[in-house]
């Protein structure tokens, strides 16, 4: 074999190697797009659960509240009850004095 085929194979065999090389590094970039286009949907379920959950908060809230104000509701009213028994027993008392 002369330098000239010698330099020929060579550069043959780079080629092949390039081109397997080529092939590795598109396989693997296939995969990374699959993985990013994976964490992208991934992130958009969580972003939507979130906002689920944050709407499921404000109403929990509110439903708190209002049971609150329904407690509240039901003790003004055994209150108001109360100073109306005390009411009437001033009444009674007065009533029995006269």
């Amino acid at each position: 074999m002369d330098a000239n085929e010698k330099i020929i194979d060579t550069f043959a065999t780079r080629v092949r190697q390039m081109i397997l090389q080529y092939h590795d590094v598109v396989k693997e970039n296939g995969e990374l797009y699959a993985m990013v286009d994976e964490r992208d949907a991934e992130i958009r379920r969580l972003q939507a659960e979130v906002r689920q959950l944050q709407n499921d908060y404000k109403s929990l809230k509110t439903a708190r509240m209002l049971e609150v104000s329904d407690t509240d509701l039901d003790t003004a009213k055994r209150k108001v009850n109360k100073l109306i028994r005390d009411v009437d027993k001033c009444i009674t008392l007065l009533s029995e004095q006269q």
